[in-house]
């Protein structure tokens, strides 16, 4: 049949009329924040607060020996520990937080350090010390130690974990860079107890945040983990905790990888924790220079530290870890070396030097660390970081003990700082010989 001509000359019209349409404008999609970025600024903000009492050992070393008479080596069997069950707890807490999620465990260890702080107002004796400052304290801040950092990264990111890493680290020098200041200001201007109550209500006042915004796992609000292409369901809670821990442990230890790692991070605490935080303040007020002065170049420690975690995890993004472990260690190392030429009654550009080359330096060994223990143990890598982190305590421990014990014998800290720069020297080698786990061959399982 022949079409009406013009229904042919409609026909033909339509296409260039369409053509000459203007397109709609499709509503542009908001690009959101993924919520893992906000898990992650939730436990930044977490470890903060529960590294304020952690700022607090080294400025109350001498008013406590002004007080009650303690010895410096009393007062440091305290210290040590706080610092030996900062890393005995974070596997198990690791495991914990399998078990029964991230939000309780933390919450609950931040009304632990709250109590733990708020009870050493009333201490009259050196084992209450011990109890409040060393025990209780010890146990609620190892479990928000660099496990707790470790289990957020590896949950929720598959992308940018030396990133966060780094980030996540650089928080507790965050709070020692908030704290520290105003801590010795309160215990120079008024006492010590002051200062330990601000730390019990710093640390209560993070309760809230967690308990509303730190969600256990991207599956409990049906994300999937930053960088990850496929929806990952939340795992099953994971019964005996400490069984689960010690039986991580006894497979790490049959390879060689975990006493390299637990060997050079034990050096790194000794180093840093036992060191520098418990011992750099009465070293430097031995030489004349005020506490507060003191106080605040290792609260400037604690502003470089956050740039060189940071640069730390990105360069662990894109280097050999090991190489950068040998680095760190060294430098650490001849920094030592030349810090007793250093201490004077004031501060002078050599020791600001010091400080920031330090700072640079603190826990920059953290995210290679990690990388390492997540390439050699895989799923059960956060449990066997938190064992080499008990490590790395068990090593700031005795070295925060032996040097207020060298103080009291020696009169000066020289031969400590001289000890610890041999050691990083060491670490520095052991960090060399930690082998490279081979690459799976494509198509063989």
């Amino acid at each position: 049949m022949t079409q009406p001509t013009g229904a042919a000359d409609a026909d033909a019209a339509e296409p260039a009329a369409a053509a000459l349409r203007p397109e709609p404008v499709r509503p542009r999609r908001r690009t959101r924040v993924h919520r893992a970025w906000w898990v992650a600024a939730v436990t930044f903000v977490t470890i903060i607060g529960a590294a304020a009492f952690r700022s607090l050992p080294g400025i109350l070393v001498d008013p406590l020996h002004d007080d009650f008479g303690w010895s410096r080596g009393t007062i440091g069997a305290a210290v040590s520990v706080n610092l030996a069950l900062y890393g005995l707890t974070a596997p198990f807490a690791a495991a914990l937080m399998d078990r029964f999620g991230i939000r309780r465990v933390v919450a609950t260890a931040l009304v632990v350090i709250a109590l733990g702080s708020g009870l050493t107002v009333w201490m009259e004796s050196a084992w209450q010390l011990i109890l409040c400052w060393g025990l209780l304290v010890g146990l609620g801040s190892g479990s928000m130690a660099l496990a707790f950092a470790a289990t957020v990264t590896n949950r929720w990111f598959t992308e940018r974990r030396g990133l966060v890493t780094g980030v996540l680290t650089a928080a507790a020098a965050s709070g020692q860079l908030i704290f520290l200041p105003l801590l010795s200001w309160i215990v120079e201007t008024y006492d010590w107890r002051p200062a330990a109550v601000t730390v019990a209500l710093a640390a209560l006042a993070v309760v809230p945040f967690v308990w509303l915004l730190l969600h256990d796992h991207p599956a409990d609000v049906g994300q999937k983990p930053y960088g990850a292409q496929e929806f990952v369901p939340k795992p099953a809670p994971v019964p005996g905790a400490a069984r689960r821990a010690l039986a991580v442990l006894r497979s790490a230890v049959r390879s060689g990888p975990f006493w390299l790692l637990a060997g050079t991070f034990a050096i790194c605490g000794a180093s840093t924790n036992g060191l520098i935080q418990t011992h750099f303040v009465p070293a430097a007020h031995d030489h004349g220079m005020p506490l507060t002065a003191a106080a605040s170049l290792l609260a400037v420690i604690g502003v470089f530290d956050v740039v060189g975690t940071i640069a730390s995890g990105w360069f662990t993004d894109r280097f050999e870890p090991r190489r950068l472990l040998a680095v760190y260690y060294a430098l650490r190392g001849v920094s030592l070396l030349f810090l007793p030429m250093l201490l004077a009654p004031s501060v002078h550009p050599p020791m600001i030097f010091f400080i920031v080359f330090y700072g640079l330096d603190w826990v920059a060994t953290v995210p290679p660390t990690l990388a390492l223990c997540r390439e050699h143990y895989g799923d059960d890598s956060a449990i066997v970081f938190g064992w080499v982190l008990a490590s790395h305590q068990v090593g700031a421990a005795l070295v925060a003990f032996l040097g207020g014990a060298a103080r009291d014998t020696f009169g000066s800290y020289d031969v400590v700082w001289y000890a610890s720069g041999a050691l990083c020297a060491a670490a520095a080698l052991m960090a060399l010989v930690i082998r490279r786990r081979p690459a799976p061959t494509p198509g063989l399982s």
